[in-house]
Formats: C-alpha cells, sequence, structure tokens
C-alpha cells in the first residue's frame, strides 16, 4: 500500500520496538527504522533529525504510557483518598512488573535509553509526583490526610516506594516477598500521612 504524498509518516514507535528488541538501541538507527516502516530514510528524518531525537521520544512515549494510565487514578475524585493512593502505587508496581517481565529484552533496551535520557525520566518523575500530590492534597482537603505540604509528602511517598518501581530493582519484583513488602510500605506510609 502506497502513502500519499503529503502525509505524515506512521508513528514510528511500533517499528522502533521492533527494531530494538533483537538488536539494542545501538542498532536502531533512523535507517532500521525506516525499512521497518516501509518508507524512506528522509520520512523519518522529517520528524527526527537525528538517532538520538528518535530515541528521545520513543523513550518518552514508553514513560507517557505509564503516566497516561495512572493519572486516571489519581484524577478520580469520586474515590477516596487513601484507596486512590494504594491503588495508584499498585498500579505502578504492576505496570513496571508487567514491563519487565512480559518483554525482558526490550525492558532492558528501555533501562538503557532511560539512561541516556534523564531528561525525559526527570519529566516523568515529575509527572508521576504530580499525580501522588494531587492525591495527597485532596486527602488534607477531605481531613484523611496531614501533610504541611502536599508536593513535599507526594515526593517522599515516590521515593519510599522506589523500590517497587525504579528499574534498578527489576530484579526484586518477583521475589516471593516482593507483593508483602510492597503491602507493608504502603501500610506504613498511609499511616503516616493519616490525620
Amino acid at each position: 500500500m502506497r502513502r500519499r504524498v503529503g502525509l505524515p509518516p506512521p508513528p514510528p514507535f511500533p517499528a522502533t520496538e521492533e527494531v530494538l528488541r533483537p538488536h539494542g538501541p545501538a542498532k536502531a538507527t533512523v535507517g532500521a527504522v525506516a525499512r521497518a516502516l516501509g518508507v524512506s530514510h528522509g520520512s523519518v528524518y522529517r520528524h527526527f533529525r537525528t538517532k538520538a531525537a528518535l530515541r528521545e521520544a520513543v523513550t518518552k512515549r514508553w514513560l507517557d504510557r505509564t503516566s497516561e494510565a495512572l493519572d486516571g487514578i489519581a484524577g478520580d475524585a469520586s474515590r477516596a483518598p487513601e484507596a486512590r493512593l494504594r491503588d495508584w502505587l499498585a498500579a505502578l508496581f504492576t505496570a513496571k512488573r508487567r514491563k519487565a517481565g512480559d518483554d525482558p529484552e526490550l525492558f532492558a533496551t528501555y533501562s538503557v535509553l532511560a539512561g541516556e535520557q534523564v531528561g525525559a525520566v526527570v519529566e516523568h518523575i515529575d509527572e508521576l509526583t504530580e499525580q501522588v500530590t494531587r492525591i495527597v492534597a485532596d486527602g488534607v482537603a477531605a481531613g484523611v490526610f496531614h501533610s504541611d505540604d502536599p508536593a513535599v509528602s507526594a515526593r517522599a511517598v515516590f521515593q519510599a516506594t522506589g523500590r517497587f518501581h525504579d528499574p534498578a530493582h527489576a530484579g526484586e519484583w518477583d521475589s516471593p516477598e516482593a507483593d508483602a513488602d510492597f503491602e507493608a510500605t504502603v501500610d506504613l506510609l498511609l499511616r503516616g500521612l493519616r490525620a
């Protein structure tokens, strides 16, 4: 099927993942992605001037999938803040665990890319902590959480649960005690936040 002239190329992300999976980030060039898409190099270069720009966009998209899924939990003001925070943390742990377990080759590759794309990772963490800040602020407003600064408390919650979402700990996520450790950590944090 030929594309009509003037239309942008299809999004390169699935094709990039197919190139990344067997070959890793070193061989995921703009040219390889163009071949996987069946378009010219120039079509991809119009959107991503360099291999680094393509890698940054792919990394950002990978991270955004998680934050977009979690945003629905954070924004659901019809649910109690404590339940939302517990569910948000559980969904984050499940998402990271699934990414690592379902496709370990791609997860390892994305971990390398995330290490290179510090700006995208910082933006992702800021987005996630902003979601937690909304939940904590709603809890303070409802009188169920106590915090002088919901943003500071949210950052502390995020950092305290790092073992369950930081890719550096992926090897521990399927350990027999991981679920019990997660529940104990969340229980402790919620007790600390309660008014």
